[in-house]
């Protein structure tokens, strides 16, 4: 199994529990909070990068 999907698994077993011990709406918040949280903590030139990347793949 590769880095990306040990780490997918991961989160899909965090937010399940998640889900199950807090309310929806808060499981949300964090589910969506951590990735945005994540992509402002980079500087400028690491988030056109990602953009970059993430348009190329798309495009295949």
């Amino acid at each position: 199994m590769s880095m990306n999907a040990k780490i997918a698994a991961g989160g899909v077993a965090v937010g399940l529990i998640l889900l199950i011990w807090l309310p929806w709406w808060v499981a949300f918040l964090i589910v969506v909070g951590v990735p945005v949280v994540a992509y402002l903590a980079l500087d400028p030139s690491q988030r056109r990068r990602v953009r970059r990347v993430t348009r190329k793949e798309l495009g295949r």
